[in-house]
């Protein structure tokens, strides 16, 4: 017995935006083939525009685990975790001033797993400003203007930033 029947109907379902209903219908193929990546990395997908980051995380790794060299599985894998870093850094950030240094290494590390991350750059360019760091926020939140120019928010930071320079 193969998925590619539950397959379809995980697309259907996701035309319908009915994502709650895909992600059971890739979980049915999943069962009727464990071992394909593929159907593993699209439950992956699934999970990730769900919001559902962990389960996420952990679809993708059986993707990659059950096909080691495809960079595509590997590729999505790092972005999830540039993503999870980002979450954490979040809620860091929002505590207190004094978990800076935290949220800058996992910032970093976020950017270094997926360097098209805006939203690690941006927040990246507030930690440093709330050190009151803003010309390393400046340059910061350029880089995210240089992957996005048309990022106002990544814009009206950066003019921000560099007034509190002056």
């Amino acid at each position: 017995m193969n998925g590619e029947n539950q397959i379809q109907k995980a697309y259907e379902s996701i035309l319908g935006h009915d994502f709650e209903k895909a992600i059971a219908w890739f979980e049915e193929a999943i069962a009727a083939e464990p071992n394909n990546a593929a159907y593993h990395y699209k439950l992956s997908i699934t999970f990730a525009r769900s919001n559902k980051l962990l389960k996420a995380i952990e679809y993708a790794s059986k993707a990659l685990e059950l096909e080691v060299e495809n960079e595509v599985y590997r590729y999505h894998l790092q972005v999830l975790h540039a993503r999870e870093l980002v979450e954490k850094a979040l809620k860091q950030l929002s505590l207190e001033s004094e978990h800076a240094e935290r949220v800058i290494f996992l910032l970093k590390e976020a950017i270094t797993l997926d360097p098209l991350s805006i939203e690690a750059y941006l927040i990246l360019g507030e930690a440093f400003a709330s050190r009151k760091d803003y010309a390393r926020a400046y340059q910061t939140v350029q880089e995210a203007i240089r992957l996005e120019p048309h990022h106002e928010i990544a814009k009206q930071k950066a003019a921000l930033y560099q007034l509190k320079m002056k």
